[in-house]
């Protein structure tokens, strides 16, 4: 009798969290997972400094962002409809926005960026001190 009391509260708990999770897909934030157009993207002065950058600040930092099948599932793509937003406002590759090397060198240096929630996802965009140097070296 106590297994079957506990089993039903179980599925209760499932079903609710389920029908909450269903429920979250249906609000509007973070249904907005498209590219704008590059308007203007930046040179960089070495090739090897501008895939860095493809390969750990693009996704959030230009009009060209990846968007997993994970970013279309709420609350995931709220969060990072979010730090794209973020993102774009603070530095964007893709429109002429000049960026200069002490601001990338500052959040860098800092262990601002990549920020850890990325990282998780992304292990690849994990950066050497190295790999730190080429970047801030290749800004124009």
């Amino acid at each position: 009798m106590k297994n079957g009391y506990c089993l039903k509260i179980v599925l209760i708990i499932l079903a609710a969290a389920l029908a909450v999770g269903i429920a979250l897909q249906l609000l509007p934030f973070g249904k907005n997972l498209d590219n704008p157009p590059v308007t203007d993207a930046m040179q960089w002065t070495d090739p090897q400094a501008e895939e860095i950058a493809r390969r750990a600040c693009y996704d959030c930092h230009s009009n060209e962002s990846v968007w997993p099948w994970y970013s279309k599932i709420a609350p995931g793509s709220w969060l990072m409809q979010k730090d794209v937003d973020d993102g774009r406002s603070a530095m964007n590759f893709s429109t002429g926005h000049r960026i200069e090397a002490d601001e990338i060198a500052e959040v860098l240096e800092g262990g601002e960026m990549p920020p850890p929630q990325y990282l998780l996802l992304h292990p690849e965009a994990r950066l050497s001190q190295e790999e730190k140097d080429k970047l801030i070296n290749g800004v124009p």
